[in-house]
């Protein structure tokens, strides 16, 4: 399809039709004082080779992960991305394709959902799951909205353990629905027990936690379902999806919902995004889902094939009867973690969390070995710890980038009692020599 530039003609033609004599006419509705008045002061237009060196200039002034040695997490973790993955989502059907209202045409892509729905049903343990979120923040807000809906409660009770960004995105979410977010506080690093005993009340309609935590550690899940069950609330567990290669799924410890991020399946950091959330219920909570689903039937002839299905969002329905306002998905980044989850396969996964615990392990031990240096909480972690230093975080880390490396997320960002905590996470792509490296300039920062 050609797109031919308007001439006069088209232009009067088009002011005459809507009633204007002047472009300054649509205006006329902003006020003088808040207009710029005086041409924007912006360059002159670039040829394509001179744009191409432009763009390379601003690219070069990034620091990223090809040239720098990578502990950083948080949420966002530099993994291994094997070559079939970027090839199957860099093919046109996928890459190009659109919302698939038509199954008829749309039949790979609905194929594609399908499998990935699948696959997150078998990691968390759930009956039913949707076709993806933007990421766990949203996916974690949206359960946090469907379990008052669910429930007929107006209050939330989120571990001060998950993912303060989590946190804050489910509190915008609720403000403005006559609905509470209580933050329940830390003890050594975990939820605190029985701080969450003493606000469990009949107004409860759902707590919140990360398994493992933000600053990875392991929350203790034995027996936690049945009590927030007891009070009549719902259980939401926020999952890392590598840690399912290990450790119990969700629903084997009495969940009712499991949300998380799929960046780590075969999503590339990206600079931030776009990631994907995953969405997975028990089948009484199926028609409350937020989000589209495909669901596989058959066809007159028998034949099987794939339809969206269950869709209740304002997109399809009247928006006061809406289960949510999130209208669409991030199917290609859903694609990626179907392709990397297909390739790993279950032994693959265990071997990628294994082999990251481990490492993380040693580094751990190796770098509490330097004066000053201990771990925040003596907890069981995964692949992500907290370290405190004897100086600020954000200082060391800047400093480390001279050696290169993105040594962890200093956590004085997102309380003052944490500025000397620093984030430091694992992965498979991390070597023993790395690690080494790391502790030498680590110490070296610490004396300077």
């Amino acid at each position: 399809m050609r797109y031919l530039p308007l001439t006069d003609g088209d232009r009067r033609k088009m002011m005459d039709r809507i009633g204007i004599s002047s472009i300054d006419e649509l205006f006329q509705a902003i006020p003088p004082a808040a207009r710029l008045h005086r041409p924007l002061n912006l360059p002159g237009p670039l040829s394509e080779l001179e744009l191409t060196a432009h763009m390379r200039r601003l690219a070069a002034a990034n620091r990223h992960v090809d040239e720098l040695v990578s502990f950083l997490g948080g949420g966002a973790y530099d993994r291994f991305v094997p070559a079939v993955v970027r090839h199957v989502v860099a093919r046109s059907e996928f890459y190009t394709a659109y919302t698939p209202y038509q199954p008829e045409v749309s039949q790979g892509v609905l194929q594609v959902i399908y499998e990935f729905q699948t696959m997150i049903c078998r990691l968390t343990g759930m009956e039913a799951a949707n076709a993806s979120m933007y990421d766990a923040s949203t996916a974690l807000a949206e359960a946090a909205a469907m379990s008052c809906g669910a429930t007929g409660r107006s209050r939330v009770l989120v571990a001060g353990s998950v993912h303060p960004e989590y946190r804050r995105v489910t509190a915008t979410y609720l403000a403005h629905q006559d609905r509470e977010v209580v933050t329940v506080p830390l003890r050594d690093g975990r939820l605190d027990r029985e701080r969450l005993e003493a606000l469990l009340d009949e107004k409860v309609a759902a707590v919140l936690i990360q398994q493992p935590n933000f600053f990875g550690i392991l929350e203790e899940v034995d027996g936690l379902a049945d009590r927030v069950h007891q009070a009549g609330a719902l259980l939401v567990v926020a999952a890392d999806p590598v840690s399912l290669g290990i450790l119990k799924p969700p629903a084997a410890y009495g969940a009712d919902v499991a949300v998380g991020d799929v960046q780590p399946l075969g999503n590339a950091l990206s600079f931030g995004g776009p990631y994907a959330g995953y969405f997975a219920v028990r089948q009484t909570l199926l028609r409350r889902m937020p989000g589209r689903l495909a669901g596989m039937t058959t066809d007159r002839d028998g034949r099987r094939g794939f339809v969206l299905t269950l869709q209740a969002r304002e997109q399809h329905i009247r928006r006061e009867r809406a289960t949510s306002n999130i209208c669409t998905n991030n199917a290609l980044n859903a694609l990626a973690a179907t392709v990397y989850l297909a390739t790993a396969g279950p032994h693959g996964l265990a071997e990628v969390a294994t082999r990251s615990t481990q490492l993380a392990h040693v580094a751990q031990e190796r770098l509490c070995q330097i004066p000053g240096v201990r771990l925040a909480w003596e907890q069981p972690f995964l692949f992500e710890f907290a370290l405190e230093l004897p100086k600020p975080a954000h200082a060391v880390v800047r400093a480390l980038l001279d050696d290169g490396f993105l040594a962890g997320l200093p956590l004085g960002r997102f309380a003052p009692q944490w500025e000397r905590l620093l984030l430091v996470a694992v992965t498979e792509t991390r070597t023993l020599a790395e690690i080494e490296q790391l502790a030498h300039a680590l110490e070296r920062a610490l004396q300077a």
